[in-house]
């Protein structure tokens, strides 16, 4: 098994979140999580997902390519953004009814944000976990959960391998065998990287132990390189609270990059990908020429591994993991940590586009908390969320608030921190203290 070397010296803290004693001894050096401003970052994470996520609708599944007509407009560029929305693989004759524009799509204080796949089954995870009373789930608690909270019956937004592994639950298989190839042939599509990414935030500054945490619910759904692609984003969210606060916002997002990278297997397509997309970001090129750049070696050259094309799939396979993968590397690096340009890229990047500007919507979410996120926009808000518009029976009729998501968050996190970090609360002082020795760097084997 391959493991990551992590390591916090590369990564201190999060400029304001915490705070390391001045030139600390081995025996002394530790981590202070500020609880308030941790707070704030996860109302930020399910904020700007939900932005990110309903903005990605407007232009989800528009622009997958055509074989061998790059040029022909198989995709959209930056001239785009502001102009009206085109027809998708799912409406052929109509344009999104979430917006005629592709543009930025919020809700005002008086409106509620609507769940979508993109935040729903990290919403249940984390009620399981919260509700439980544990660190992490369980086989029984995962089918048990999926079972409660999904309806059997259409429309039930679910997709590909989620979908698969909800009908093996109702047929009594429980994780990970959800997700076992023979019975799951979905098991390389995109939705681990959906419903995970928040173990992450769990236990910040402890990407080992992240991947512990999220390692069923990933394997519910997800094998092989999907399951590293998603584990890749994981690895993200976990160093996201100790970013260094000397650095800016992009030297911060690469930095973390480097390190997730490190997971990725060498000959894998993920690492392939995440070498190619980082090789053109860096050569100055512009975002597009990158993005056409990744269709024409991975859809239609099918390089590294990625056969995707080969299996001649509905819509060549654009719900696919690794396609997404490398589409989400576009908008990372080349937004560069601003969450506008970030999530604009991310639209206008084709495919499933929705998926990448959630994922880092909710990443710079955390890193920028609630506060800033509204200052980013220049607007307050709706902080209501209706999980019942995918999911049911849930509490007060499925209306949560961001901020009662965020002390669910809170506690998960203060458990993680006391059970499995050796960190204690302080509640006087309304902080979390990390001790070094818990952050112990697990071996490559």
């Amino acid at each position: 098994m391959r493991m990551l070397l992590f390591s916090l010296v590369l990564l201190p803290v999060l400029a304001g979140c915490r705070d390391r004693h001045p030139n600390p001894t081995e025996s002394t050096r530790e981590i202070t999580l500020i609880q308030a401003r941790y707070k704030d970052g996860l109302e930020g994470f399910w904020l700007a997902q939900c932005i990110a996520n309903w903005t990605g609708l407007v232009t989800e599944m528009d622009k997958i390519g055509n074989l061998g007509e790059i040029r022909t407009g198989a995709f959209y560029t930056r001239k785009d953004w502001g102009g009206p929305d085109q027809p998708s693989i799912f409406r052929p004759d109509s344009i999104s009814p979430w917006s005629p524009t592709i543009d930025f799509v919020f809700r005002g204080p008086q409106e509620v944000w609507g769940a979508d796949d993109d935040t729903d089954i990290e919403y249940m995870y984390q009620h399981l976990l919260f509700e439980s009373g544990a660190t992490r789930l369980t086989p029984e608690q995962i089918r048990e959960g999926w079972l409660k909270h999904i309806r059997a019956e259409e429309e039930n937004y679910l997709w590909v391998s989620n979908q698969q592994a909800f009908d093996l639950m109702q047929q009594g298989v429980l994780p990970p065998q959800t997700s076992e190839p023979a019975s799951n042939p979905y098991y390389d599509m995109i939705d681990a990287q959906l419903t995970t990414e928040l173990f992450g935030l769990f236990a910040p500054g402890r990407p080992d132990l992240a991947l512990e945490l999220a390692y069923l619910p990933i394997q519910t759904t997800a094998r092989e390189e999907a399951a590293q692609i998603a584990e890749f984003y994981v690895i993200l969210h976990a160093l996201a609270p100790v970013a260094d606060p000397a650095q800016d916002r992009k030297t911060q997002l690469l930095a973390m990059a480097s390190q997730a990278r490190e997971h990725l297997e060498d000959g894998t397509y993920p690492a392939a990908m995440y070498d190619y997309v980082y090789g053109l970001y860096r050569s100055g090129i512009p975002w597009e020429q990158t993005r056409d750049s990744i269709y024409q070696r991975y859809q239609v050259e099918q390089a590294d591994g990625y056969d995707i094309t080969s299996r001649n799939l509905y819509c060549n396979g654009c719900f696919a993991a690794g396609i997404n993968f490398a589409a989400s590397l576009v908008s990372y690096f080349y937004g560069e940590g601003n969450l506008q340009e970030t999530l604009k890229i991310g639209v206008l990047c084709g495919w499933d586009s929705d998926n990448p500007t959630a994922t880092w919507g909710g990443l710079l979410g955390f890193m920028m908390g609630k506060k800033a996120v509204e200052a980013a926009f220049g607007q307050t808000f709706s902080n209501r969320f209706n999980i019942h518009r995918t999911r049911q029976n849930f509490p007060e009729n499925g209306i949560d608030t961001f901020d009662h998501m965020a002390e669910k968050g809170m506690g998960i996190t203060q458990r993680v921190i006391e059970r499995e970090m050796g960190g204690t609360a302080d509640a006087e002082a309304g902080t979390w203290r990390i001790p070094f020795s818990a952050t112990a760097q697990p071996e490559q084997d």
